[in-house]
């Protein structure tokens, strides 16, 4: 069984009347929190084409967040960071695996920065200063990661985490790992674009939902809708 039937059932048996739902939904993933951007540092070449590779909870909500930013060619929701090859979703759920819940974010260089995709990663697709956890999901697979694919992403998010610890921006330590991408396995295929085909799912509106307005408040310049394919 997918993760629908567990949490759905769960939300459901939480949720006696729509006005508890709204309710919910308006306070549960809250505010987008006001990072600063990036400072880049040199001059870099784009190249046509690029991919990172990010973790925060639920793959569900952080893919469909990166689908709605311009430049953005595909987001993938997948598993990362961990020892087995090939892993299924039972597997990795299992928390044994070391795997994250991941996805994997192909992007045009010259419409969109990889510096760009951290200041959305960090403000409003997942909570930094969890750990091993995210919202309602617990365990390791649901940590928050960055998996860098070379030392230039690798210097770019270890900069980026030191200027926001120094700005003192969140209340609690970030807990974010930051490490080489070894290998990013797609997930089946009913995750994928699972919001977009789920939007009404009270996992979604609970959870993801408030991710996408937050998006499109904090970073009017950057959003799209409808989102890539």
């Amino acid at each position: 069984m997918h993760r629908l039937t567990f949490r759905t059932v769960t939300l459901l048996l939480l949720l006696p009347a729509a006005g508890t739902l709204l309710a919910l939904r308006a306070g549960a993933h809250g505010p987008a929190v006001t990072v600063p951007a990036p400072v880049r540092s040199g001059v870099v070449v784009p190249a046509p084409e690029e991919t990172a590779v990010f973790a925060g909870g639920c793959f569900w909500g952080v893919e469909a967040v990166f689908e709605h930013l311009k430049g953005v060619k595909s987001a993938v929701s997948g598993y990362a960071g961990g020892r087995l090859a090939s892993p299924s979703y039972q597997e990795v759920s299992t928390g044994s695996t070391g795997h994250a819940e991941s996805v994997e974010v192909t992007y045009d260089p010259s419409q969109i920065s990889y510096e760009q995709l951290l200041h959305v990663f960090f403000s409003v697709a997942h909570d930094p200063t969890e750990l091993n956890r995210q919202g309602p999901d617990v365990g390791t697979q649901y940590r928050s990661a960055i998996f860098y694919a070379d030392e230039e992403q690798h210097h770019a998010a270890e900069a980026y985490v030191a200027q926001l610890r120094t700005a003192k921006v969140f209340p609690r330590p970030i807990v974010t790992e930051i490490s080489a991408l070894g290998h990013f396995y797609p997930a089946e295929s009913y995750h994928q674009h699972y919001l977009t085909r789920h939007p009404h799912s009270p996992y979604i509106m609970i959870n993801d939902a408030p991710k996408l307005e937050n998006l499109r408040r904090e970073f009017p310049a950057l959003y799209r809708d409808p989102p890539t394919d």
